[in-house]
């Protein structure tokens, strides 16, 4: 039986402690990884919180991680699945944009899908969380309560959600494809969050992410009533192991763009 509450509590931890890094004002300092991305003491600090966390809580479990890993998933139907600061980037250049994310995934054969995630938001103080069984539900300072994606009869314009930092051609078509929208800009996975929360209807990602990236905010997502579909337009798979890059993805309160989002792939 998953303690949901105490996976909630972990990231809560992990948030407070890099929250605590980001307000000290001397300068961050950053290193790079084997493949270019950032590495903080952020990164660092929460990932320990977390493995720490998860194992103490149930050691059988593997726990996959951006920054390492525990156990070896391909023994096991179930697998966590961490990114312990999403959005390094958005935390070197303090604009908040940035996340803890926990997802707890179920193995098919090769292939893994998310069965409950937590996202936390260390600035805001915001947590959205939600799974197969955990009904979605956003937590905030400003009040705490279920959530819903953005209905089919809300009025146009669609509200589409994008990336705060990098926006190409690709972006650009599908929007076009819409006809008209408001542009929401946002950093990490936050954008799916907020499509779970129906503030925004639309999230396309044309540019690379890692299965730990968008799990957790899936989970939430599919709770909420979302979707979030490949390239072909079939509900979006993970590979833990091998290939930990995702295809393009769609994120959506349902599946009215579906064949706009198919189209702008070919």
């Amino acid at each position: 039986m998953l303690d949901h509450e105490a996976v909630v509590s972990i990231a809560l931890r992990a948030g407070a402690a890099i929250l605590e890094i980001y307000n000290r004002p001397s300068a961050i300092q950053v290193t790079t990884k084997d493949d270019n991305s950032p590495l903080t003491e952020a990164d660092i600090t929460a990932h320990e919180i977390i493995m720490n966390g998860l194992s103490g809580m149930d050691h059988n479990t593997p726990i996959v991680s951006e920054e390492g890993r525990l156990g070896d998933p391909t023994t096991s139907d179930t697998c966590w699945l961490v990114d312990p600061l999403d959005g390094t980037k958005e935390f070197v250049k303090r604009n908040g944009m940035f996340t803890v994310n926990i997802a707890l995934m179920a193995r098919r054969e090769e292939r893994w899908s998310p069965i409950f995630g937590v996202v936390h938001a260390p600035v805001s103080k915001v947590t959205w969380l939600g799974g197969l069984s955990i009904p979605a539900e956003r937590r905030g300072p400003e009040g705490s309560g279920r959530m819903m994606v953005r209905p089919s009869s809300a009025p146009e314009p669609v509200r589409l959600v994008a990336s705060g930092s990098h926006r190409g051609e690709m972006d650009e078509r599908f929007a076009d494809s819409l006809g008209k929208y408001d542009l929401i800009r946002m950093g990490s996975s936050l954008k799916a969050c907020v499509v779970a929360e129906g503030s925004a209807d639309l999230y396309p990602r044309f540019g690379p992410t890692s299965c730990w990236d968008i799990a957790a905010a899936h989970a939430v997502l599919g709770a909420a009533g979302g979707i979030l579909i490949d390239p072909q337009g079939k509900t979006l798979d993970y590979n833990l192991v091998g290939d930990v890059i995702n295809p393009y993805f769609l994120v959506a309160a349902d599946d009215r763009w579906n064949q706009h989002w198919v189209d702008s792939n070919h």
